[in-house]
């Protein structure tokens, strides 16, 4: 059991990243964490239901998730405490709740990475399926930013055709594995020849020597799928002033820039120093821009989600 004078994070995005952000937290802060992560097959939406377990005696009193719609499904629950300070002011309007009940930062993007002997092109784009799919990878998507994906093509193919999409590709021979690092993996080591991740697991390929590229994964309209991490206060946390401070230390310039740096290349959301950026996180800001909105995609994430629980059994 957690000491009580401890702040109680849930965490949802790497450890291997978090854990160096929230110990500096602790250095400058002088604020004691304690961290309670997920694991790779079903982060963030083992969190999210722990989060709604626990909604009659929360324990949590900061969720960092590593997404943005199952931020968004505790909110409509009303499991969120809206907090609007430093840190949200300087965070743009579309990547974050107008009350305060969550705020994003420090995003990734949905992308096709690929061995890089082979050719892109825009026929991968659902409802499409690749001639050869049998080469491809995809987490499972009942979890993380897999499901984000699926509600977005939910929202913007609708019901049926996703559906026909999703099993067509499971029976032609495409790929489900555990997890977006699983997809990396299955490319980099040259078990498939393409796959559906996000732009931390590229470059964590190209770090390891992996001979891979990438491109967006794009919707039918164009767009990408820009997924930021978000941060929210539970309602009900018995920290309630420290959750505070750590909201605005995630949602600084100097965090923002530190996940950039790191080896995940997470991309600012909030204003920072252009010159203080990796030249290669300058090129993923355009395609961020061209990004669905997040927030519109609660309702889809909900039925697209329900769904999923019982394709799973089939």
């Amino acid at each position: 059991m957690w000491r009580r004078d401890v702040l109680v994070v849930y965490c949802a995005h790497d450890a291997v990243f978090a854990e160096e952000i929230l110990r500096a937290f602790e250095k400058t802060s002088g604020i004691r964490v304690a961290t309670r992560y997920d694991t790779e097959a079903t982060k963030s939406l083992g969190l999210v239901e722990l989060l709604v377990r626990e909604a009659g005696a929360p324990r949590c009193d900061v969720f960092w998730n590593n997404e943005v719609l199952g931020t968004i499904d505790l909110q409509r629950r009303n499991l969120l405490e809206p907090y609007r300070g430093a840190g949200f002011a300087r965070i743009p309007a579309a990547f974050k709740d107008p009350d305060g009940s969550w705020t994003g930062f420090a995003a990734r993007l949905r992308v096709i990475i690929r061995r890089a002997d082979r050719p892109a092109g825009d026929e991968v784009r659902p409802p499409q399926l690749p001639a050869n799919v049998d080469r491809w990878a995809i987490a499972k998507p009942l979890y993380g930013t897999t499901l984000t994906h699926y509600a977005a093509l939910w929202q913007s193919l609708g019901r049926e055709p996703l559906i026909a999409w999703h099993r067509a590709w499971r029976e032609r021979g495409g790929r489900e594995v555990n997890g977006n690092a699983a997809v990396k993996n299955a490319v980099a080591q040259g078990a498939a020849d393409f796959g559906f991740t996000d732009t931390d697991d590229f470059f964590a390929a190209k770090d390891e020597g992996a001979a891979v590229a990438m491109q967006p994964a794009r919707l039918p309209s164009g767009q990408t799928i820009c997924i930021p991490n978000t941060v929210a206060i539970v309602r009900g946390a018995r920290h309630l002033s420290a959750a505070q401070r750590l909201v605005d230390y995630l949602l600084s310039a100097e965090t923002e820039l530190a996940l950039a740096r790191s080896k995940a290349r997470q991309i600012p959301l909030g204003p920072v120093l252009e010159d203080a950026l990796p030249s290669e996180l300058r090129d993923l800001r355009s395609w961020a821009a061209e990004s669905i909105g997040m927030a519109e995609l609660a309702t889809a994430r909900e039925e697209c989600l329900a769904w999923l629980k019982t394709e799973i059994q089939r």
